[in-house]
C-alpha cells in the first residue's frame, strides 16, 4: 500500500472522519483549520474558516450535510460542508473536547473543559443542542440541556471523551483515570460504571452494527466491550500508549495507533518511538501487519465504511491515506479448526 500523503494542516492532527458515504474525509489539527478531502485521490477540496484556537474533535452528520466542530477557542460551530458557509456557533466557558451527532443529525452533543479554576465558575460542562425539523432551518439550533462533569480543580477525575450511545438514550463518558460512565442522556444519572483501564483513555470507537465498543488507553491495551453486557469480550496488547483505534467495517480486523509521548519525540527516531499502525486479528487478538510511515505518534484513525481504505494522522502533521491493495481486500482470515484439519 503505497500511501497518498493529505499535506494541508501545518501543526498537529488532531481528528480524522470519514463520511457516511465514504468519499470524503473530514480532519482537523492544531491550526484551527478544519478541512475537506476527496478520499478516492486525497484532493483537497477545502478549508472551514476559521477558528481562533486548535480544533480537537468534528463530526459530520448522516447525510453529509453538516459538519460540527470544536475547538479550543471555547467554542463549537456547526458548517455547511457543501459550501463552507458557518450557520451557526455555540460559545462554551471553556475548550470543547468533543462534538458529535446522533443518528438522526439533529442533535449535537457537545463537552467542553473547566477553564480559570473553581473560583471562575466554568466548569466542565455537557451540552446536548436541538435543530427543530419542523423548522426546516438548519441555522436554528437551541440548548435542550447541560450537565456539570466532575471538576478536576476540586481534586475529582477529569472527563477526557464524551460520546453518543447508539440511538441517543446515553452518553458515554471517558475519564483520566481509565473509567468508563455511561449516563442517561434524560436524568444525567449513572446508569453503568466500568473500571476499563488503568490509565487515560484516548480513543473510543463503536463497530458498523453498534453492538461493540472498542477504547484505547495510554496504559498500552485496547479492549473489545460487548455493549449489552458491557463485559470485556477481547483485549488487543500493544507496546506502546494508545492514541487511536477502529473496528474494519468489511473484515475480523481492528486497527490500533500510538506511540511514544509526543514531549520525547525530538529526542527519538521513528522505528524507537513505534509510530506505526497495527492490524489485530480481532478475534485471535493478535498483530498480522503493520502500516509504517509517520514521523509522530498517530492521534487519529479513521477506516472507509465501505473498507476500502483508511486514514492515520499524527503529531507530525500529515495525514497518510492508505487504499488496501487488492491481497488485503482478498485475504481470509486464518481458522484454527481448518489448519487442524489440513493436519
Amino acid at each position: 500500500m503505497r500511501p497518498i500523503l493529505l499535506k494541508g494542516h501545518e501543526r498537529s492532527i488532531t481528528c480524522v472522519v470519514y463520511n457516511r458515504d465514504g468519499d470524503l474525509i473530514f480532519t482537523a489539527a492544531k491550526d484551527g483549520r478544519p478541512t475537506l478531502w476527496l478520499s478516492e485521490d486525497g484532493t483537497r477540496v477545502g478549508t472551514y474558516e476559521v477558528h481562533n484556537g486548535a480544533v480537537w474533535h468534528l463530526d459530520v452528520s448522516w447525510d453529509s450535510k453538516l459538519l460540527v466542530s470544536g475547538s479550543a477557542d471555547m467554542h463549537a460551530k456547526i458548517w455547511d460542508v457543501e459550501s463552507g458557509v458557518e450557520l451557526t456557533t455555540f460559545e462554551h466557558t471553556g475548550s470543547v473536547r468533543s462534538c458529535t451527532f446522533d443518528e438522526s443529525g439533529r442533535r449535537i452533543l457537545v463537552h467542553c473543559d473547566a477553564f480559570g479554576g473553581l473560583d471562575q465558575n466554568r466548569p466542565p460542562l455537557v451540552s446536548i443542542y436541538e435543530n427543530e425539523p419542523m423548522f426546516g432551518d438548519v441555522t436554528s439550533w437551541r440548548r435542550a440541556a447541560q450537565f456539570q462533569l466532575p471538576h478536576p480543580e476540586a481534586g475529582e477525575v477529569k472527563c477526557g471523551l464524551v460520546r453518543w450511545m447508539p440511538l441517543g438514550k446515553q452518553i458515554l463518558c471517558a475519564f483520566e483515570d481509565g473509567a468508563l460512565k455511561i449516563m442517561d442522556s434524560m436524568s444525567f444519572s449513572i446508569v453503568h460504571e466500568i473500571a476499563a483501564h488503568g490509565n487515560k483513555i484516548q480513543c473510543l470507537s463503536f463497530n458498523a452494527h453498534q453492538t461493540f465498543l472498542l477504547s484505547a488507553s495510554t496504559d498500552m491495551t485496547c479492549k473489545m466491550w460487548d455493549l449489552e453486557t458491557w463485559d470485556c469480550v477481547k483485549t488487543y496488547k500493544s507496546d506502546r500508549p494508545l492514541n487511536a483505534c477502529v473496528f474494519s467495517p468489511t473484515k475480523e480486523h481492528v486497527l490500533v495507533g500510538g506511540g511514544q509521548d509526543a514531549m520525547s519525540v525530538t529526542t527519538t527516531s521513528g522505528k524507537q518511538g513505534k509510530f506505526d499502525t497495527e492490524f489485530f486479528y480481532s478475534a485471535y487478538q493478535e498483530v498480522f501487519g503493520k502500516v509504517k510511515g509517520h514521523f509522530g505518534p498517530i492521534n487519529a484513525l479513521a477506516i472507509d465504511p465501505q473498507g476500502k481504505s483508511f486514514c492515520s494522522g499524527a503529531e507530525d502533521g500529515y495525514i497518510r491515506l492508505h487504499h488496501f491493495d487488492a491481497d488485503y481486500l482478498a485475504m481470509k482470515d486464518p481458522v484454527p479448526e481448518d489448519d487442524l484439519a489440513a493436519e
